[in-house]
């Protein structure tokens, strides 16, 4: 099989080498997004992480909780889904969240989950959930530094709206 792209080394442009389908292009884009964003590399504003999760979360049909776990430079040391639900909620246990950051050596994350709806609206329980999350990180000394909703093209940063 033919690949569907090639890259030029310096310029970063692409040519496309024959006909691709929607999907091929979300996959080219997720492979991509994922090269930038490999361990080592920083998350240095919101508008790349809201970039990267958009790419990962807005075509999915069913609930998921994910996490960016960071060093203490903001350096990605892996992105996670961490729990999967169903079209409409996600359960999530944050006794399983601090098991995980332990485990990475985690010095900081972001939070990222989707909306099926299309709809990036936190909900009562979103924000919740957050706080827990919060509450129970500080007590390992590890700092979250923001929660994305993604609703198919939008995406509710928590920290831009001032609830971090």
């Amino acid at each position: 099989m033919i690949a569907p792209f090639t890259t030029a080394e310096q310029s970063g442009r692409y040519t496309l080498t024959r006909p691709v389908s929607q999907d091929e292009i979300l996959a080219m884009a997720k492979c991509l997004i994922q090269r930038r964003f490999n361990r080592g590399r920083a998350l240095t504003s919101p508008a790349a992480s809201k970039e990267y999760l958009m790419l990962q979360l807005a075509t999915l049909e069913h609930e998921v909780f994910c996490s960016l776990f960071l060093d203490n430079q903001h350096r990605v040391l892996a992105f996670e889904t961490l729990f999967v639900g169903t079209i409409d909620s996600a359960s999530v246990y944050p006794r399983e969240v601090l098991k995980r950051t332990l485990q990475l050596n985690a010095k900081a994350m972001i939070f990222a989950h989707n909306h099926p709806s299309g709809i990036s609206e936190p909900s009562n329980a979103d924000r919740e959930i957050t706080r827990k999350l919060i509450e129970g990180l500080a007590l390992i000394d590890v700092r979250v530094l923001d929660h994305f909703i993604v609703g198919g093209d939008s995406v509710v940063s928590f920290a831009e709206m001032g609830w971090m």
